[in-house]
């Protein structure tokens, strides 16, 4: 619920609650080395941690029961086809690619990013029409920041905008 992008960088085994907590972040980047175990199964206990919540949303319900009912581990590359994952980055390149995605965030248009967070955290509960209208809304606010006057100042001078988060 924080307005600020909450980017994972998972380099090794995530597994039960620490899935839940990885799967709770906006972005997730994994090193070629990292699985994904959502182990409760393993152990006789249901979901936890916001596991079922998560897993329904970003794989659908069939794929997140097979994942919770089998409890077999995900390597990254299936992570990424699955969708559990933004990037898959080799181990000897993971931090540094990682650190490029933090500061793009960082960055960028941080106030738009907020907006844009809310927007599609919203969207995922509410109806078409409730989505158009709250995105008018955000439109109106963003509209009125310094960043967007430099976003539109920079597409027309053909060079990156330097945003300021105001």
């Amino acid at each position: 619920r924080m307005d600020k992008p909450v980017l994972a960088a998972i380099n090794g085994v995530t597994a039960g609650a620490g899935l839940g907590l990885a799967l709770a972040c906006d972005l997730r980047a994994a090193s070629e080395k990292a699985t994904f175990h959502e182990a409760f199964i393993k152990v006789g206990l249901a979901p936890d941690s916001g596991t079922s919540f998560w897993l329904t949303r970003i794989l659908g319900l069939a794929k997140a029961m097979e994942v919770v009912m089998l409890g077999e581990p995900i390597d990254a590359t299936v992570a990424l086809h699955l969708g559990l994952v933004n990037w898959v980055f080799p181990e000897g390149k993971f931090e540094g690619e990682v650190e490029k995605i933090a500061e793009r965030l960082a960055s960028g248009p941080t106030k738009a990013i907020a907006l844009s967070k809310r927007a599609l955290n919203r969207a995922i509960v509410v109806d078409l029409d409730s989505a158009l209208e709250y995105e008018t809304y955000l439109q109106e606010i963003a509209g009125k920041s310094k960043d967007h006057v430099e976003g539109v100042k920079a597409f027309f001078e053909k060079r990156q905008p330097k945003f300021t988060g105001e």
